[in-house]
């Protein structure tokens, strides 16, 4: 906490630090601006937080504090520039009108001449430029009453940016003013950082004050871009939307290359990558969403380097790919150490004290391939763009978002070392083959843990979902099967955190963890606190008293508080008995027409009473009777102000001394609670290592287990990777091993279609060096290079690849350039453009690259392009890479290359009724038929145009088009192409909190679980016996696989036809069958009451079978004793019914 709340005002620990600027207002340039002698002296009447402390009697004191005087007033100058170039930017008619009265001589920009604009010391005003000045570049929120406030320049931002109205309308006469009520703090929070704004939110000092003096308030959090306000998040009773956290970046220049820093605040993390391209920066930059941009002033010295590209920061700051990037956000120059200076920026930007220390997180580049370029990535689809078909839908089921589809594509836009990748295909390889269930994966930000855990305000919902991760981690160490899997996961998490820990400590740690948290929280299940309940209290005042608390920390630990609660609650239900009742039964005694006496025992929700509501109870004449006297006894009610509720609401001093004391012992109750939460989110942060690091391990196990399932369901399959001698294939120097540099697949078809469906074109491709390939517009040129660009990335990340079957060599670097256009903001043509790139690619390659280039030299004229083509055909062939040189330029053949390894290949073609059709295929040779005619007709150029260009092509080019007419090789033709885009949309799953069952149900469901696994090998086997025939052998080994709660089927089921069994809530069954396990699980889960259904499955060879047996089971377990819920099924069902032939089927495991 950086200030320390008294009474009468508020004292700052640490000592004022400058802010740093704050990113993505509005776009601007932004140059280093120094103000001005005219300015400093126009700001001379500066009003900022200095030290109150005077200090008398030395000359040389008085001195030091003139000097500090003056420093905090040019910073404080730079700090309200700020603001106002800020301010300049509003549009809104009601902010332009609210900024005109502002008068830029302090923080607030409060004009003291206006109504309610004084700053004298001891006012509401003055206390908030004191929290202004800690944090100038911040949006401040101060909370008064109900409502949080702002002031001045902060008000215009909350009515420019969060759409909220300015208080007392548009008056000309007093400051601008504008709030939110206190339950629309996050909305306005939300609002404000989500264009860029970091906000200092300010709390009042809860609890009694003394007369005629202003509460005491204190800086209760921050709000920043990425990371939320999180503050008295531990006494709620939901959880937190927390989005990924926004790094702060920094970039800087090297000689080896670009090199760009991420430091993550709410980590506490840094990582640096060094070596970069031009290209693959800007890639950084395009994926990353950062809170600010710091640019080293390295890249302002104009250089053209033939190795990092070509980018001119002039004293204007034009020119290159990387100025164009940048040119269009918010950024601040900085010099020094690249890396240490940022970490100095940072940490004034947040107001951290310089001994915070910040964990390096960098992995290493060494023996790792090169980041994705810009172009790479965006044609392949690994960054969205529009028209090209995405990578990463088609990589995991739609059902599958957020974390796990983060982790995917930074891993494809970052491909591993050969050590990681071989181990994720590992990994993936088990979770392909393994029967067992498999876990929910609770999917936890790493970034979330932390800030909960540091700021002590994790609350009950969030302990137990770090306890499902832990037990998920342990339910995997525990079981054969998923043991060998979490081993893997080890390394792959390990490059992901930057923290390298050992099995068998890891295991150690999250079970000591996890019974931390058990002994702590109360889990589901457990029925010890129950809300107290009265016949004559109405239930809805007990709900809401008691709800905020209990069934948070288990009873054992506040025992005493419950006594105390439960004894409190039991007097207030005695006093509104005697003093209440005995009215409430005179008036139900009373008989009388319309107009009689009425009253009742009411909840009053907003004043958090039990009172007596009547009118007309009260006798006319006073004669003894029952309830006189306790009439007698009634008062008004008045609320906590000390003002008259209403003419209808009495109580008594009995009642209020009752709810007075039960309200003290909920308000101790409650605290008690709180205190415990922190104080385990305190010992838990002696483990947020090994938190983070088994977070993320769920991450990546729930990416590549939905990976593998999408993978099946596609019937992808798993390359196999070349070698891992980096000493021989990561140098230019040294000749690769033998078959090290070969990339072989079979059935190759484009990752947007779906294999299973039928609607693709495989291909083969067979590739040892350089292919030069020709082929009709239409033809799959483009289709082939970017599905060879998918497949050997999703390769050397190690998934599994859209094929048949395949090899494929670990490429240092993967490299694809498209179409290009023009850039007029950087002043380059559409062929500048594409030479920067080819220039980029040339000098990046290496004999271990893949190089994949379409339509090379399209955007010149084709004398001179074709040259530059054949050049640079001789300059990949010389470098001895692997890849694709795609080109309508045939006369590149005609040219004297000095090529020995490049060979040619084209898209073949056949005639269909005279006229050339593309079949998609890739063959040998050369194709010298473009389709253009039938293109442009295709696509609706008139017929007249279409004609006359086929005249002025046969007067010019007859002969190449007699010669060049038919290739006898291409002869195949499918009328299918490769346009037909897989559109399929991701859908968000929403997580859901469970925990485990007690003990005692699941035992009673483990015994139930093992009756019907035993009926159902029995009833099965035998019926497989009378089915069979000499291989009956194979057919009689049923093996039942259970699915628990919070578990779901493993990726072998996907494709399997299945038979399964619900155990429902009520301890009946139900008896089904599915080619799709994981759905149908999901499905009936998401019926109400179903969420904690456990399943039992096992695996047929046929969906016929499984019919079968799914209606054998339905009219014979009845008859072993058990219950059916759908029982009726079995007299509708006739699959199966006359004898079948199992000759040839197998019964799988």
């Amino acid at each position: 906490m950086y200030w320390l709340a008294t009474r009468n005002g508020v004292v700052a620990l640490p000592r004022c630090r400058p802010l740093a600027l704050l990113l993505r207002p509005p776009p601007r340039r932004c140059t280093s601006v120094a103000p001005s002698p005219i300015l400093i002296g126009q700001f001379r009447r500066i009003l900022c937080f200095k030290e109150q402390k005077v200090l008398r009697g030395s000359r040389k004191t008085t001195k030091k504090l003139s000097a500090l005087s003056n420093y905090v007033d040019e910073r404080a100058v730079s700090n309200i520039l700020w603001w106002k170039e800020r301010m300049q930017m509003c549009r809104k008619p009601s902010t332009v009108q609210l900024v005109k009265r502002l008068d830029y001589s302090n923080l607030l920009g409060l004009d003291v001449n206006l109504k309610n604009g004084s700053l004298k010391e001891g006012t509401l005003n003055w206390e908030i430029l004191q929290f202004k000045s800690k944090f100038p570049h911040e949006v401040l929120l101060c909370r008064v009453g109900d409502f949080y406030e702002a002031l001045g320049i902060d008000a215009c931002v909350l009515v420019e940016y969060a759409g909220l109205n300015p208080f007392g309308g548009l008056r000309s006469d007093s400051i601008p003013r504008a709030g939110c009520p206190v339950v629309n703090l996050r909305q306005t929070l939300d609002d404000l950082t989500r264009n860029g704004f970091s906000v200092c939110i300010v709390e009042e000092v809860q609890g009694p004050t003394q007369a005629r003096s202003r509460k005491g308030r204190f800086i209760s959090g921050h709000a920043h871009p990425g990371s939320p306000y999180v503050f008295g998040l531990v006494g709620v009773d939901h959880d937190l939307d927390f989005p990924e956290p926004m790094p702060v970046v920094g970039i800087s220049r090297s000689a080896r290359g670009y090199c760009i820093n991420f430091v993550l605040e709410t980590m506490k993390t840094y990582s640096s990558e060094d070596g970069l391209t031009e290209e693959a920066l800007v890639a950084k930059l395009r994926t990353s969403r950062y809170h600010h941009l710091f640019l080293h002033t390295s890249l302002r010295n104009n250089f053209s380097d033939s190795i990092t590209g070509t980018c001119r920061w002039g004293e204007f700051g034009e020119g290159g790919l990387l100025w164009g990037e940048c040119s269009g956000r918010h950024f601040e120059w900085f010099e020094g150490n690249p890396v240490s200076e940022l970490l100095s920026k940072v940490k004034d930007l947040y107001g951290l004290d310089n001994e915070v220390a910040f964990r390096n997180v960098t992995v290493s580049s060494e023996n790792r391939p090169h980041p994705l370029s810009l172009g790479t990535a965006t044609q392949i689809g690994a960054i969205p763009t529009e028209g090209i078909p995405c990578l990463l839908k088609v990589l995991l089921p739609s059902n599958c978002s957020g974390l796990p589809a983060l982790y995917v594509r930074d891993l494809l836009l970052n491909p591993p070392s050969y050590d990681i990748s071989s181990t994720i295909q590992a990994t993936c390889r088990l979770m392909s083959s393994i029967t067992c269930s498999i876990p929910e994966f609770t999917c936890v930000s790493p970034a979330k843990l932390v800030k909960l855990l540091e700021l002590r305000e994790a609350n009950h919902i969030e302990f137990c979902r770090i306890k499902n991760v832990l037990d998920e981690i342990l339910h995997m160490h525990k079981n054969p099967e998923l043991g060998k899997i979490l081993k893997l996961l080890m390394d792959p998490t390990w490059v992901a955190t930057g923290l390298k820990i050992e099995f068998e400590t890891f295991v150690n740690e999250c079970e000591s963890a996890s019974e931390r948290i058990g002994e702590m929280i109360s889990l589901d299940g457990e029925h010890d606190q129950n809300l107290s309940s009265f016949p004559v209290v109405p239930s809805d005042f007990f709900e809401d008293m008691e709800s905020s608390w209990k069934g948070r920390i288990k009873r054992i630990h506040i025992e005493e508080a419950f006594a105390e609660v439960e004894k409190a609650a039991e007097a207030l239900s005695l006093a509104v008995t005697e003093d209440f009742m005995p009215i409430v039964t005179r008036i139900k005694a009373t008989t009388a027409p319309l107009g009689g006496p009425k009253g009742e025992i009411l909840y009053a929700r907003e004043h958090e009473a039990v009172w007596f509501k009547g009118k007309r109870f009260a006798p006319a004449v006073w004669a003894g009777t029952p309830g006189e006297e306790q009439i007698k006894q009634l008062k008004p009610a008045i609320d906590s102000k000390g003002r008259k509720v209403g003419e209808e609401w009495f109580t008594t001093m009995k009642v209020e001394d009752a709810l007075t004391r039960y309200h003290e012992a909920g308000a101790k109750a409650k605290t008690k609670v709180l205190e415990l939460l922190r104080e385990l989110s305190s010992d838990l942060q002696a483990k947020i290592n090994i938190l983070v690091f088994a977070s993320m391990l769920l991450v990546i196990a729930k990416a590549l287990f939905a990976h593998v399932s999408e993978g099946r369901r596609r019937k992808w399959v798993f390359p196999a990777l070349g070698e891992s001698s980096w000493s021989e294939h990561w140098t230019q120097t040294v000749e690769p091993v033998r078959g090290g540099n070969r990339m072989e697949i079979v059935g190759l078809s484009p990752y947007w279609l779906d294999v299973a469906e039928g609607s693709a074109v495989n291909n083969t491709v067979d590739m040892q060096s350089l292919f030069l390939l020709t082929g009709p517009n239409g033809g799959g040129k483009s289709s082939l290079l970017r599905s060879i660009c998918a497949a050997a990335l999703l390769g050397v990340c190690g998934f599994m690849v859209p094929a048949q079957s395949a090899s494929i060599p670990y490429f240092n670097s993967i490299m694809l350039h498209m179409k290009s256009y023009d850039s007029p903001a950087d002043g380059k043509s559409s062929f500048q453009v594409e030479m920067a790139e080819i220039r980029s690619i040339v000098s990046a390659a290496t004999k271990r690259s893949l190089v994949l280039v379409d339509e090379i030299c399209r955007g010149t004229e084709t004398a001179k392009g074709t040259c530059i083509a054949g050049s640079i055909v001789e300059t990949l062939d010389t470098i001895g890479c692997l890849g694709i040189i795609s080109t309508h330029l045939h006369g590149v053949f005609s040219l004297p290359l000095n090529t020995k390894n490049t060979v040619h290949k084209a898209m073949g073609t056949i005639y269909v009724d005279g006229q050339p059709k593309p079949t998609w295929k890739l063959m040998d040779g050369i194709c010298r038929e473009s389709l253009a005619f039938e293109t442009a007709k295709k696509e609706g150029i008139p017929e007249t145009i279409i004609e006359r260009a086929q005249g002025l092509y046969r007067s010019v080019y007859v002969t190449e088009v007699i010669g060049g007419k038919i290739d006898s090789k291409l002869v195949e033709f499918c009328s299918m192409g490769f346009n037909n885009f897989d559109r399929s949309q991701s859908q968000s799953s929403s997580a859901r909190v469970q925990i485990l069952e007690g003990t005692s149900s699941v035992n009673s469901m483990e015994v139930l679980q093992k009756e019907v696994e035993s009926a159902i090998t029995l009833i099965c086997q035998k019926k497989l016996i009378e089915l069979g025939n000499e291989r009956t052998s194979q057919l009689t080994d049923i093996q039942c696989i259970p699915i628990h709660v919070r578990e779901q089927p493993p990726p072998s089921t996907v494709g399997a036809s299945c038979v399964y069994v619900i155990f429902r809530p009520d301890r009946k069954l139900y008896v089904g069958q599915t080619d799709d396990l994981e759905g149908r699980v999901r499905k009936h889960r998401s019926k109400e009451g179903m969420q904690k259904a456990n399943f039992l499955y096992f695996i047929v060879p046929g969906k016929s079978l499984a019919c079968q047996l799914e209606t054998l089971l339905i009219n014979q377990l009845p008859n072993q004793g058990f219950h059916l819920s759908n029982v009726a099924d079995g007299k509708h069902r006739n699959f199966g019914t006359s004898d079948i032939s199992l000759e040839g089927v197998t019964i799988c495991p």
